[in-house]
Parts: structure tokens; C-alpha cells; sequence
């Protein structure tokens, strides 16, 4: 077992909220500082998300001593803040396998705990999934408080302000608990912000505000690591019927002096000194650039000459790196806050005026917009280059993040092209042909973290659509790859004594096929492997078999991917291997069929 050298005094005692609700009100700054020293010192060696924990431990405490949970039923927005909450409900002594392959996952999961009372990942489903146990507690007869904690940022997104607006008109026991640290990923954004901002200046009256005009009972702003506070305004809301609303202030990094100075940094740190709080250098890092970054500076280099060119994001600049637009053309590139619907629709507003729009949203999130993909961008036929970050496997965020489902989803779209490039320099290259125009909306999809070429700025390359690539020659079987997966392709194919039965073949585009080099290989090779990572069903796998059966082909195929289920946590080259699409996995089934 991971031992934390904090693991004693008023936590060691806790293993669950009962447990909590037996100390004195005095001995809850002990215990809150207990609490952060316990996730700096684990987040500390084993990674993941500090700065949302971090700036919520007083109001977590709070929170399972003022109210009876698991029966009272909190709802975690996003669950980056989870970490506080799952140590003081059971999971303390396992904590140390926060995110690593078996062990808990990064986010409140209802098959993990009665305390994680839905399962969350993705933003703004908090205030929803409340009100509809609020509601459906009120027609079983059943008296419980349930609890809705969301940040700022969530609460700007379309689907916060539907719950709030079907809340105001009910009777539900809802509480809603605004945690603002005017901070998600990156500092968070919009009117909506400002307004926030201007009520914790005093600058507009509280009594008469956005939330009292939707129907809640509005209390605060008040200190969110004040337990004083915290503990008597949380009372006095617990003998209130029906909607109510608390808006909490809070400073996200709390506790570790770097973690809040340097907020968007701190957000998922990595491995970091526990005593000083500064990131370990990585030595003898990989020095080749991460898509991410080639996507934004390759972005800078074609708008410097071409000013019709327009950024969009929702809430994510850093991690997609748009930020590098945003810093050079401010006046160009949007960060619409977490708003993907809006997004794809503002995109698709400014293609109708001859602009040419880069919208790039995470795979697992544009799942969020599939109707305004589908409604106001394809079935117009307008020309938004949709770069899909994070597709494919993304590791240790597990089932809520993987970008696996865009290729079957998008595939099935009329007048969509779907593009996976096999390196950095393809994706510099299907940028820049994008940008020249096209006739059709474009999705451009690539995976998280770094790439293999050190060199990736040569000079451009026009791609023209629907060809794919022949890689390597071979006698008796095809492999057809799309994406950088085609990488472990290679690499099995060239660790085996067999090789030369082996050709390989790789499709950068996934929609439209290159349907004459489909006959030629089909002719060819009796037996034909695709791989992708992305789901078997529906995916570009999927796609060869449609072909063979339109053309009354019977070769041999064999389909790998990601399988039917939800794949959960653990690094990259861990779950590959549980999806057999890694290098020796392949090296394998090409060793049975060679």
C-alpha cells in the first residue's frame, strides 16, 4: 500500500461521513488541512487533477457534516473536485490508485460508491441529474436534500441554465452551490462571468439578481474556506424548502502557494514536489512536438497570410492549443466558454459569410453537439473544419474522456469528410489544405500528447481528397490502417520474420474511401486486417466491410479497434493492450495469419 506521511490524527480516524460528523465544528480546520496535505502528498507522486480539490475541501467537509449523505444526495459537476469527497467516503485507503489501471476512477462512478450519486465527466449535468432526484424523491415520499455543486465556468453552459429554468418552477428540495473560483481549465469567461464578478464586488444588489429572478432563494456570496460560514449558511438552507441557490467563493489551488499563483498549470500538474510545489522537470523527454501545439502554431502560420481565417473553442485554449491564435489575433479566435452547441453554430454562422472556421473541440466533447453538426453545418453543406483533438484512447480520464465514437458517428453524416492524419507533418498538411477551401465541413481527428517527428515544419503540402496511402508492399495479406495508430502498424509488421507477406496501407481519409485502390487491394489479398482506435462498430472498419459486401467481395477480415464496452482508465499503452491494438498484440495476430 501507498503510505502518505500525513495519514494520522483527525483523518486517520475517518472512513466515512458519519465518521466526520462526530468532530467538534473547532477540529475542522485540522482536518481540512489534513485532507489537503493528503491529496498534495498522493496527487503529488501519482498525477492527476490537484487545483479543483484543493479549493473545495472546506465546503466537501461541510457538506457531509451538515448534511446525512449518502441518503442527502450531493452531484459533483464535472468531478475534477471529487478527490476530498471520495477520501472522506470509504475510498481513503485506496486513493493511492486514483486513475491507474484497476483502481478508482478520476471522477465520481456510481458502480464505485452509494456516495458518488451520478456519474459525472463531462460539465454541466449537475443541476439536471439533482432536480431529477429531487423530483422524483418528492413523488416517492421520501424527505431529502440533494445537492447540486457547480463551478462558473459549467454553470454558463446551455444545459446548467435549462435545469435552473425548470427548477425555478418547481417545489423541488434543490440546492444549487455555485463554487466560483472564476476558474475551469483556463480562467473562465463571458457575461455571465462579469456578472458573477460584479456580485462579489458588491456592485449589484443581491437580493435582486439572475438567480432570484429564476425563482431560487439566492444566499452569498460568502467565503468558501470560512467553515463559520459555510456551516451556518448551509443550516439555514437545510430548513428551506424548495429551490434554493449559494454562491460560494472560492480560490482553486487553495493550500499550495504554486497551485495558486498558477492556476491553468496546476489544474493536472503531473508529478510535482509535495514540500515545494514545483513540477519535477521531465528529463530525457520526448522533445518532438504534441499535436496539439502543431495544430496551434500551424494555425498562426496560415492566418498570418490569410485573414479570413477564424479560431473557435469552446473553453478549452490551452489544452488545444488555440490559445497560440488567440495570443497573436485576439480578434479572430473565440473562446466561447463550455458551450460546444453554440460553438459549432457560431462556426457555421460565420462559414454562410465566406470565413473559413476552425472550430477544434475534444472528441469526447463534440459528442455534445451532434445537432448542430448534423442541422446547421452538414445539412447546409458549409465548409467548418472541425479539428477533433484527443481521438482515440486518451488514459488515465477513462470512459468519460476517450475520443472513441467520432468516427462512427460522424461517418454516417451526409456531405461530411473525416480526416485522421498518420503523423504531425499529415496534419500540418491537411490543415493547410483545408484552408484553401472546401466544398464540404471537414473533421480533422488526432490523438493527445506527443508525436514522434522532431522536424515537423516543412513546407506545405496540398492532400488531395479521398486517396489513401500505400506504405508498404506485400505478397498475402493487406492492413489497412487510418490515423497514428498506423505507427504500431509499422512496428509489428517490422518486428516479424514474415514481413514481406505483409502490405500495408493507410487511409487518411476515413469518408470518402478511396474506393479504386479498395478494388485493387481486395483483388490482390485474400486477406485484408483494418485497425483504428476507435470503436469496431459503426468505424472505419465497418466502412471495408460495407464496401466488400456492395461489391460481392468474400475476402477474409478482420476488424480490430476499441471493442463494444466502455473502456476505463490507465495509460494509453495499458489500455491498447486491453484492446489488443498494441504492438506485440499485433505482431501476434499477424504472426497467425501471416
Amino acid at each position: 500500500m501507498y503510505l502518505c506521511s500525513m495519514f494520522k490524527n483527525l483523518l486517520q480516524t475517518i472512513d466515512n461521513p458519519s465518521d466526520l460528523r462526530k468532530l467538534e465544528p473547532l477540529q475542522l480546520p485540522q482536518l481540512a488541512q489534513e485532507l489537503r496535505n493528503f491529496i498534495i502528498d498522493i496527487v503529488s507522486a501519482k498525477e492527476g487533477h490537484l487545483g479543483a480539490s484543493l479549493g473545495v475541501v472546506e465546503l466537501t467537509i461541510a457538506l457531509h457534516y451538515i448534511f446525512d449523505t449518502p441518503n442527502d444526495l450531493v452531484v459533483w459537476d464535472v468531478g475534477h473536485q471529487a478527490y476530498g469527497h471520495k477520501i472522506l467516503t470509504g475510498r481513503k485507503s485506496k486513493f493511492y490508485s486514483n486513475r491507474q489501471l484497476g483502481g478508482i476512477s478520476g471522477f465520481p462512478k456510481r458502480s464505485e460508491s452509494e456516495y458518488d450519486t451520478f456519474g459525472v465527466g463531462h460539465s454541466s449535468t449537475s443541476i439536471s441529474a439533482a432536480l431529477g432526484m429531487a423530483i422524483a424523491s418528492q413523488l416517492n415520499g421520501e424527505n431529502k436534500h440533494h445537492i447540486a455543486v457547480i463551478g462558473d465556468a459549467s454553470i454558463s453552459s446551455g444545459m446548467a441554465f435549462e435545469g435552473l429554468n425548470h427548477a425555478g418552477v418547481t417545489t423541488a428540495n434543490l440546492l444549487v452551490i455555485l463554487n466560483d473560483n472564476a476558474i475551469g481549465i483556463d480562467p473562465s469567461v463571458g457575461a455571465l462571468k462579469n456578472y458573477f464578478t460584479s456580485i462579489k464586488n458588491k456592485k449589484n444588489h443581491n437580493k435582486n439578481n439572475i438567480i432570484t429572478s429564476l425563482n431560487f432563494d439566492y444566499s452569498g456570496p460568502i467565503d468558501g474556506h470560512d467553515f463559520n460560514a459555510l456551516i451556518a449558511e448551509l443550516k439555514r438552507l437545510k430548513a428551506l424548502d424548495g429551490p434554493k441557490f449559494l454562491h460560494v467563493v472560492t480560490t482553486k489551488g487553495k493550500g499550495l502557494q504554486q497551485a495558486e499563483e498558477n492556476q491553468v498549470t496546476y489544474h493536472a500538474p503531473g508529478k510535482f514536489d509535495k514540500i515545494t510545489g514545483l513540477i519535477h522537470d521531465k528529463k530525457n523527454e520526448n522533445l518532438c512536438p504534441k499535436y496539439q501545439d502543431v495544430f496551434g502554431l500551424t494555425l498562426v502560420e496560415l492566418a498570418t497570410t490569410n485573414k479570413k481565417i477564424i479560431g473557435i473553442t469552446p473553453a478549452m485554449p490551452t489544452g488545444s492549443s488555440l490559445k497560440f491564435m488567440m495570443n497573436r489575433f485576439p480578434e479572430r479566435a473565440f473562446d466561447v466558454g463550455i458551450a460546444e452547441q453554440h460553438a459549432v453554430t457560431l462556426a457555421a454562422g460565420m462559414a454562410t459569410q465566406k470565413m473559413i472556421v476552425f472550430c477544434t473541440i475534444y472528441s469526447t466533447f463534440i459528442q455534445r453537439a451532434y445537432d448542430q453538426i448534423i442541422h446547421d453545418v452538414a445539412l447546409q453543406n458549409l465548409p467548418v473544419i472541425f479539428c477533433v483533438d484527443r481521438a482515440g484512447l486518451v488514459g488515465e480520464d477513462g470512459a468519460t474522456h476517450h475520443g472513441v465514437f467520432d468516427i462512427a458517428f460522424l461517418r454516417c453524416i451526409p456531405n461530411m469528410i473525416i480526416y485522421a492524419p498518420k503523423d504531425t507533418i499529415d496534419l500540418r498538411n491537411i490543415l493547410y489544405t483545408a484552408s484553401l477551401g472546401l466544398q464540404n465541413p471537414i473533421a480533422i481527428r488526432y490523438p493527445r500528447g506527443k508525436s514522434s517527428i522532431l522536424n515537423w515544419q516543412k513546407p506545405f503540402k496540398k492532400i488531395k481528397i479521398g486517396v489513401a496511402k500505400n506504405l508498404k508492399k506485400g505478397l498475402k495479406i493487406a492492413f489497412l490502417s487510418t490515423g497514428t495508430i498506423a505507427n504500431n502498424v509499422s512496428n509489428a509488421i517490422n518486428e516479424i520474420k514474415s514481413k514481406d507477406a505483409i502490405a500495408h496501407y493507410n487511409f487518411g481519409f476515413i469518408k470518402p474511401l478511396d474506393l479504386k485502390l479498395l478494388h485493387k487491394i481486395f483483388k490482390k489479398y485474400q486477406k485484408i486486417l483494418t485497425i483504428e482506435d476507435g470503436t469496431i462498430m459503426g468505424g472505419f472498419g465497418s466502412s471495408i466491410i460495407e464496401f466488400a459486401i456492395n461489391n460481392n467481395y468474400k475476402n477474409e477480415i478482420k476488424v480490430l479497434g476499441i471493442p463494444d464496452e466502455f473502456i476505463e482508465h490507465g495509460t494509453v499503452e495499458e489500455l491498447q493492450k486491453l484492446c489488443k491494438i498494441d504492438v506485440q498484440s499485433l505482431k501476434l495476430i499477424l504472426l497467425e495469419w501471416a
